[in-house]
């Protein structure tokens, strides 16, 4: 009678997620519906989210008009690049902050978190004169390069994480004679796979989406981005081809979504465990 009535319960609470997943998933919908129409079906009202005569030449058509697949390469290339650097740096950070004591150490970790309350912004204008001072304002070295510094908010992820595995461990390794960087090597990141998958998602996305960061840095149109690709889409064909468009981002949004489902399983359990050990 009680698991009845819990299942009574948690029935109202199941139709707000399925109300609030709906909400919004329309606007991914209307991208899908809108990619398979005709240009005279796109904007009836009211508005047709199933077309009546389904077509895909708008993919055919936006291959045509800019180089999708390209721009897909380079933002592979791009977001490869910083997710092995921010990844694994942020995580060789973590392993002092988590295992080391030294002088400052907490003050040193408190500045790191302080950087994380900075906004792009507020650094975006500084960063980009630095950059232009040393001639490397355009192309994928401004995008990279502080990857390979670790990033505040991975390296605060990460420790939390490396705090809560038994000392026991690395003392057995040390008595055989092994290195700091080789426990760190051979047991941390092994035992770490679960949140260093997590953080290379994260960073993955991040990359993939970034539009602001490439806009700024990236101006040879070989380097274009998929982001950067679906922004100056208009300015190449001069009008709006909105069913080229659409057939464009849910291209975009394809290797996103094939990744998060195939890592669903790591992402979970990173965060999950960090959750509770936080």
């Amino acid at each position: 009678m009680q698991r009845k009535m819990t299942t009574a319960m948690h029935i109202p609470l199941y139709a707000l997620y399925l109300a609030g997943s709906a909400v919004l998933l329309l606007p991914f919908f209307w991208m899908i519906s809108t990619s398979l129409k005709f240009d005279r079906e796109i904007f009836t009202a009211p508005i047709q989210w199933i077309p009546a005569d389904i077509t895909g030449t708008n993919y055919a058509r936006a291959f045509a008009v800019v180089p999708l697949l390209r721009y897909l390469i380079n933002t592979f290339v791009l977001a490869s690049l910083k997710i092995f650097g921010e990844v694994f740096v942020s995580a060789l950070v973590a392993y002092g902050f988590a295992r080391f004591k030294f002088r400052f150490k907490n003050v040193l970790f408190i500045i790191l978190l302080a950087t994380m309350m900075l906004p792009y912004e507020v650094t975006m204008i500084p960063t980009f004169i630095m950059w232009t001072a040393l001639g490397l304002s355009n192309g994928y070295v401004p995008l990279v390069l502080p990857a390979y510094f670790g990033s505040a908010s991975f390296i605060f992820f990460i420790r939390m994480y490396y705090s809560t595995f038994p000392v026991s461990l690395e003392e057995a390794m040390i008595i055989d004679g092994a290195g700091y960087f080789k426990i760190f090597i051979r047991l941390f990141l092994p035992l770490g796979k679960s949140a260093l998958i997590t953080l290379a998602l994260w960073s993955f996305v991040g990359t993939w989406n970034d539009l602001l960061g490439q806009l700024i840095y990236i101006n040879n149109p070989n380097l274009y981005t998929i982001q950067l690709g679906l922004a100056s889409f208009n300015n190449m064909t001069g009008e709006t081809l909105w069913g080229p468009l659409m057939a464009a981002s849910f291209i975009a949004l394809i290797p996103v979504i094939l990744i998060l489902l195939f890592a669903q399983r790591y992402f979970v359990e990173g965060i999950k465990l960090s959750g509770i050990n936080a």
